[in-house]
């Protein structure tokens, strides 16, 4: 690593006994540890959120390391326990997990929504909402069906399962509200009368009365931002040659992580359910891209990843003239 980063001023996290972290700045500390054991070393509801990706259960090996379908549930409910344990009683479980097809055949696994029913029925976590990231940037794979036979279509909807240790966690859609679309904006001002639509949905002419500060958000989401706002899709590429981070590691000959988070991502789900002061955690970290998010966003934060090249490169998303710090 050619670059060495200082930052002003402490972060307010206590230490974790036993563990020295690889670099602090002024809101979060990233530690290069196995985060199952560095988890045990947390106190109890001590975390306002855990948002993470972890390896994907693929029939290929990544060089991230994954871990293979028949074993994915098993090796990540000892994660899941954990998570459960030091989320406070309002806080949030976010898991971006995506789907892979049986190997050798064009019809898809279920390990993914196998995961979703032990995370509640064994582990006790609440499903709060089912979330979709629309990731354009994913690749038409597997090219045996999808480019070669042209029997099935890409793939480019990841699911975002939302968990919570409690039926109220905190949550706040009015900080991710969007900019009313064109067509609301003219019913506003036309007016709408009163009807019952076909489903049977009564709409009174108060539906259409702009004063909520935007229009909520829906459970697909796409990255569109307009002046700090998120558009209605989490439509996120994860594949950007522009930012500080990449241009950072091609300057240094550092090798880019292959499975980035997208900044906008977090930034959705850290706006959503937390507020300044409150704590995310990252136990699969990688690049670091929850922890910058959270950093900007003046919430403390704690992220883990066992992996010392991705963790190093990671101190170039806290560029000072990026997060300010």
């Amino acid at each position: 690593m050619q670059q060495e980063l200082t930052f002003n001023a402490p972060t307010g996290l206590a230490d974790i006994e036993g563990y020295k972290s690889l670099y602090e700045t002024n809101f979060g500390k990233a530690y290069l540890a196995d985060s199952l054991d560095l988890m045990k070393a947390l106190p109890s509801e001590s975390i306002n959120l855990v948002i993470t990706s972890p390896p994907y259960a693929l029939h290929f090996k990544k060089e991230y390391g994954n871990v293979s379908k028949a074993e994915y549930v098993d090796w990540f409910l000892e994660f899941a326990k954990e998570i459960k344990r030091i989320l406070t009683n309002d806080g949030s479980f976010v898991l971006n997990i995506g789907g892979s097809f049986n190997k050798g055949e064009p019809t898809r696994s279920l390990y993914h929504y196998k995961l979703l029913i032990e995370l509640v029925e064994t582990i006790g976590f609440k499903l709060a909402q089912e979330l979709f990231w629309y990731n354009p940037a994913k690749m038409p794979v597997p090219a045996e069906w999808v480019t070669v036979r042209r029997i099935r279509v890409k793939d480019s909807v990841e699911n975002v399962f939302w968990l919570s240790k409690t039926t109220s966690p905190k949550a706040n859609n009015r900080n991710v509200l969007r900019p009313y679309s064109a067509d609301m904006l003219r019913l506003n001002k036309k007016g709408l009368n009163k009807t019952s639509r076909p489903s049977g949905h009564n709409i009174n002419e108060s539906f259409t009365k702009v004063d909520a500060g935007g229009s909520i958000p829906s459970n697909v989401i796409d990255e569109t931002f307009e002046e700090n706002t998120i558009d209605s899709m989490m439509r996120f590429g994860n594949n950007s040659a522009n930012d500080i981070y990449t241009k950072k590691c091609k300057e240094n000959g550092i090798k880019i992580h292959p499975a980035r988070f997208p900044a906008a991502l977090p930034e959705f789900f850290i706006k959503l359910l937390t507020e300044e002061s409150d704590t995310v955690l990252d136990p699969f970290a990688g690049s670091n891209t929850t922890g910058a998010v959270a950093e900007r966003l003046n919430r403390q934060w704690i992220s883990v990843d066992l992996d010392s090249n991705y963790l190093e490169a990671s101190k170039f998303r806290f560029d000072k003239t990026i997060i300010g710090t």
